[in-house]
């Protein structure tokens, strides 16, 4: 199924590689101009060049999420370029260490909570009035089946994206009236860098390429859409309701 996206503004963030990569491209692909915001310069050169050969466009933001100043700046600056924003994807993320949670070490805990949580959070912070201001916002928040799995030796990056789950539902709540949509998925096990530093055993090749995973995420965005606060699941292809435990 394709979207039209012409004359949407879009910021996705990890966009050097992997799903946030193909997702800018295909955001692009639809029409959209793409805010491309990673701290690899070079990753985001290529995506640059990728999304011109296809006849879009993108502005490059090099940013370190942890940077928390710079990402409360960013949507000021986005407000004084274009005035709104029509699309956010919460993409970056780490996953920090697969170990039991009594050896995580302080340091990796808090760079996991900074990056998959806190700057999740600066980034809704910041942009929640732009994305209010479009005729229909679409935020997008990557989370992972091992927020509903707690899975063993996953907790940090489990807790993470638990917490942006919830913030996500909390959020999609409050706007529940408004034209912005809030939605999370669950990409499924992917052929990304990350994966492989999860699973290093894991045959990559036996599991969906970032690019196929990102042309099912993209639907989210569609101005057309109605639904919010769901979680939509990749592998199955499909939104998914939340349940309080039985």
């Amino acid at each position: 199924m394709s979207i039209d996206l012409n004359g949407r503004l879009a910021l996705v963030t990890g966009a050097s590689r992997g799903i946030g990569y193909f997702l800018a491209l295909e955001l692009a692909k639809a029409g959209a101009h793409v805010i491309a915001v990673a701290r690899t310069v070079g990753g985001l050169e290529e995506l640059d060049d990728e999304i011109r050969k296809q006849g879009g466009s993108a502005t490059l933001v090099p940013l370190d999420l942890t940077d928390f100043p710079a990402l409360d700046r960013l949507g000021g600056s986005i407000h004084e370029r274009w005035g709104k924003l029509d699309i956010m994807v919460a993409n970056a993320g780490v996953l920090g260490t697969i170990s039991p949670i009594g050896h995580v070490e302080a340091k990796t805990f808090d760079k996991v909570m900074n990056i998959n949580v806190t700057s999740t959070w600066r980034l809704i912070r910041s942009v929640d009035p732009l994305l209010r201001s479009s005729d229909a916002g679409r935020a997008i928040v990557l989370s992972s089946g091992v927020a509903h799995t707690a899975r063993a030796f996953w907790g940090p990056y489990a807790a993470s994206k638990a917490a942006v789950e919830v913030m996500a539902r909390s959020w999609a709540d409050e706007t529940k009236n408004s034209a912005l949509r809030v939605n999370s998925v669950n990409p499924g096990a992917t052929r990304t860098a990350m994966r492989a530093q999860a699973m290093p055993g894991e045959d990559p090749d036996s599991l969906p390429h970032p690019h196929d995973v990102a042309k099912k995420i993209v639907a989210l965005a569609d101005p057309a859409l109605t639904l919010t606060g769901k979680l939509f699941d990749v592998p199955k292809d499909r939104f998914l309701d939340y349940h309080l435990p039985d």
